[in-house]
Order: structure tokens, then sequence, then C-alpha cells
């Protein structure tokens, strides 16, 4: 039976890893379709390249950050218990791997490809598992301090505020110092649209994040016996309860429609073991308003060129999923308790600050010495042929 037991574990964690590898593409396609056409190609190969930089780095030094266990060994010790360290491993990288795969989408089409690399590296390897092996592994003994001060550790199921709000959060000071894109806001005033150069390609996207999305919240129980369903239900209350709000406050618009399902999701991850569906789907529709009010407010009042909307949606949507788990999360709003809005808000406003200035410093320090941003030249040509040679479509091109 124990061996039974091992092998299942390691078998449900894999196919957790596979289900949130899967969202990767839906990372890539959902930024392909938002993007403009001259951009298309580098949208897929920068998530492609940014998730294998980040599984060297996780590898070599994040996960041991985060957990304390190196991969140094023979390959004998690292098989015991069915390899579970290892699919394990995989499993969380593929979360790791996210946070690069957020901030393509804030600074896309105009930044240049091998420093953003550097900022993977960077980020994946060192940024992001200090505050994971805070939040998840109860680094420094913080999570001590937060119960004992407030009643209750802080709480993070699924990664709303440790994957989500952080990618966000460091997604916002790159964005700024990059700057807008080419001709976006006019000197007089005005703004440019730069739509999307494919809806279809956008829905597909967000639909494969959806669809993976449940991999990344039921797996996150990571062994068998901790399965719950509730965690499934609740993720798929709080996707449509951002669908439906995403709709009505964007007015029909596609693609606020098919980023409120994810606008949800994200907040739904941190409190989906503990709340009641009904206060999953209210969690979910407040996020997909929220992220139709403030992408709409950020890229026409204040001017912050965040194409994907990644701040919004990541950032905001995930500290709202980390606060909410402290609200809807308690026995008096029908969840299972167990948390206190105190050490939500806590370790809320610590991912979120921990993000900024880290996010600051990466992107501040590798402007200042190699360069963040396309030249205007390449801007004007388009990262595809800019930087890859090549555009989407080469064969059309050709015949032109």
């Amino acid at each position: 039976m124990q061996a039974l037991k091992q092998g299942s574990d390691a078998l449900f964690i894999l196919l957790g890893g596979i289900m949130v590898l899967a969202m990767h593409a839906g990372f890539a396609f959902l930024e392909l379709g938002t993007v403009r056409k001259k951009n298309q190609v580098n949208a897929l190969v920068k998530i492609l390249v940014d998730f294998s930089v980040s599984t060297v780095m996780y590898f070599v030094v994040g996960y041991g950050i985060a957990y304390g266990t190196s991969f140094f060994v023979g390959a004998e010790q690292l098989a015991t218990r069915n390899g579970f360290e290892l699919v394990r491993f995989f499993f969380l990288l593929t979360f790791a791997a996210a946070i690069p795969a957020i901030i393509s989408g804030g600074i896309a089409e105009r930044a240049r490809f091998g420093p953003q690399l550097m900022a993977t590296a960077v980020i994946v390897g060192f940024v992001y598992p200090l505050f994971e092996g805070v939040a998840w592994n109860n680094a420094f003994g913080i999570q001590d301090w937060i119960k004992v001060t407030t009643g209750e550790a802080f709480h993070d199921f699924a990664g709303s505020v440790v994957v989500h709000a952080m990618g966000g959060w460091m997604a916002l000071p790159a964005v700024i110092l990059l700057g807008a894109r080419a001709n976006r806001y006019r000197k007089d005033g005005g703004i440019s649209a730069h739509p999307p150069s494919n809806i279809p390609f956008l829905a597909l996207g967000a639909w494969i994040l959806t669809v993976g999305w449940f991999g990344f919240n039921v797996m996150s129980a990571q062994t068998i016996d901790k399965i719950s369903g509730l965690v499934a239900v609740n993720s798929l209350m709080a996707m449509v309860g951002g669908t439906l709000a995403a709709l009505a406050a964007g007015r029909n618009d596609p693609g606020f429609v098919h980023n409120g399902p994810l606008a949800g999701l994200v907040a739904v991850c941190a409190g989906s073991d503990l709340m009641h569906p009904l206060g999953a789907l209210a969690v979910g529709a407040f996020a997909g308003g929220l992220f139709v009010s403030m992408f709409t407010l950020t890229q026409n009042r204040w001017k912050i060129d965040d194409v994907l909307g990644v701040w919004p949606l990541h950032g905001l949507c995930g500290a709202w999923g980390g606060i909410a788990a402290g609200i809807f999360g308690q026995k008096a709003l029908g969840g299972l308790g167990g948390v206190s809005f105190g050490g939500q808000l806590i370790g809320t406003l610590m991912g979120i600050a921990w993000a900024l200035v880290a996010g600051f410093v990466v992107y501040a320090l590798i402007k200042t010495v190699t360069g963040l941003r396309l030249t205007p030249e390449e801007e004007y040509e388009g990262a595809d042929l800019a930087i890859h040679r090549i555009g989407s479509t080469p064969e059309r091109e050709a015949t032109w």
C-alpha cells in the first residue's frame, strides 16, 4: 500500500505539472493574439525560451533556496519514493516559470530579447524563490510571526500572491522603466489604439489557460490523499464569475470577456480550498470587474502601456485574492475557517513590497548596464524581423 501511495502521488503531481506546462502555451497565444502582427513570432519564442531559462535556474538554484533541496546527488538517491521530489520540482517549476511569462505580456512589442532573458534568470533563480520559501516553506520563521501576531499564518493555497501578484507587481516597474510603445500616446493628448492582431488566437490562449488552471489549483494539494473537489468547484465558480462581470463591465468587448475568467481564477487561487462556492463566485466577479476598470484606467488615464494588462490582471487581482481568502474563508461566510484577515493582509502586502522592490532593482540595473528597449528602427520594423529575422506568415509575405 505504501508503494502504491508513493506511485500515485508521483503520478498525481506529474499530471498537474503537465497541465500547468500546457498553460504556457496559453500565455504564448494570449500574447500572440494581443500584440500586433509584426510581434507575433517574438511572443511565441519568448515564452518557450523564458521557460527553458527558468528550468535551468530553478533546478540549479531556485528550488534549493525555496525548499532546501539540492539535486546534486546521485540518480539512485533522486529516484527514491518514485522520484517524487523530482516531479514536485517539475510541478513547482511551472509555477515559477509563470512569473517571466506574466511579465512578458506587459513589456511586449518593445523589449529587447537578451536582457529579458537575463531578468528571467535572476527572478526565477533568486527573487521568486525567496518569497516562495517564506510563504510555502516557512523560511526565516515569518509565517510563525504572522500566526503569533494575527492568530493564523498567511494562507495561499495555489499562488494568488506567491505567483500572480508577484508577477504582476514585478511587471509594473519593468513597464514603467521601458516606457510606452512608439506612438501609443500622442503629443496632442490622443491615444492610438494599437488593436489586437488576432482575437481567435487571444481566445485560444485564454481557453488553454483556463483549462490548465484546474491542474494549477487542484493539483496544488501535491499528494493524492489531499485532493479536494471543493477546489475544483470553487475554481469553476470564480472563472464564470469573472467572465460574467467582465462581459458586463467591458460592454461585450472580446478582449475583456476572455480575460475575465483569468481574473477570476487568479483571485480564487489563494482561498480555493477554503471558500464556499458562492464565495468563490463573488471573489471571481469582483476580480473580473476590477480588471476591466483598472485596465481602462491604466491605459487611458494614467497612460501606462501595459500591453496585456498584467498588472491589473495578475498584480491587482492576485492581491485581491490573497485578501479575499481572509474574508470568504471565514466560517461566518460559509468558509472552512483557519484563516485570518490580518494574516492575509500582512502576507499580501509583503509579497507586493518584495515584488516591487525586486522588480525595480532588477530592471533598473539591466536598463543601466545593457539597455531594455529596442531601437526606434527595430520597434518600427517589429520584433519578429528585428530579432528573429522572420515574420509570422513568411510565405505569404514573400509573394506580395
